[in-house]
């Protein structure tokens, strides 16, 4: 969301609602509980069901899951990130939803060793949950292939195209998580889903693919369409992120 309230004023949550999605998660939600009920009232959701995880740092990270239908069995945190902000779980009926938020890190520092911790910790939730109906959703500041990166020869060496981040996914899809808009979309370069504001970024689509919906392979099959929502030009962006969309039978 690059913070929900800042997105509702560009619009944000017209566009979502415009979608006439089922559930929506949202990260970088950068707003307190009582904060995201009152945009999301002003928005025209104050009936839908809400899990939020705030981060201990106002005005920082924070994840949340919004459905139409009731939620249940929710999850905040993982081991030793229980107040980071950064993943929030629940059920829809018979499926699991997370909504996670990796942070950016830096490569060489403590901010990456960090980022390396958090994704230990998300690949031992995820082989509790494999088994069954799952989506893991987020911004995942991972560029998993060259594919997914338009400036490949920039950003070798830098957070977020460090080879020992994408053997984390690669892992994932070993384990039979399934990247289901790689799959919709095939062997192409992109659909992007973040841009830079700045420069001419957007414009030229110089963009990194970060923002994923994985499922599970029980749930895989049942993807009919994924499209990532990106604006038709830099004036209707509502984030600096374009929100990925997918359709399950």
């Amino acid at each position: 969301m690059n913070g929900v309230r800042a997105a509702y004023r560009r619009g944000g949550l017209s566009w979502i609602t415009d979608q006439s999605p089922d559930i929506v998660t949202m990260q970088e939600v950068r707003a307190s509980p009582a904060e995201l009920q009152s945009t999301l009232v002003a928005g025209g959701m104050a009936d839908w069901h809400v899990a939020h995880a705030e981060a201990d740092v106002a005005g920082r990270a924070g994840v949340a899951i919004v459905s139409r239908e009731p939620l249940s069995d929710v999850e905040i945190g993982l081991p030793g990130f229980e107040q980071s902000g950064r993943w929030i779980q629940a059920r829809v009926g018979d499926v699991s939803m997370v909504s996670a938020y990796v942070h950016t890190g830096e490569a060489g520092t403590a901010k990456q060793d960090e980022k390396y911790a958090f994704l230990e910790a998300v690949g031992a939730r995820l082989k509790t949950l494999v088994g069954s109906p799952a989506v893991l959703t987020g911004d995942l500041n991972i560029c998993h292939t060259a594919r997914d990166l338009r400036n490949t020869k920039g950003n070798i060496g830098k957070a977020g195209y460090l080879p020992g981040e994408q053997d984390h996914l690669s892992g994932w899809a070993d384990a039979g998580w399934v990247d289901t808009a790689r799959q919709q979309a095939g062997d192409v370069d992109g659909p992007y889903t973040w841009w830079s504001w700045r420069g001419k970024a957007f414009d030229n689509d110089t963009g990194w693919r970060i923002d994923y919906q994985w499922a599970s392979p029980s749930l895989a099959g049942a993807v009919t369409a994924a499209r990532v929502g990106r604006a038709q030009t830099y004036a209707q962006r509502w984030s600096d992120h374009a929100a990925v969309v997918v359709d399950y039978a």
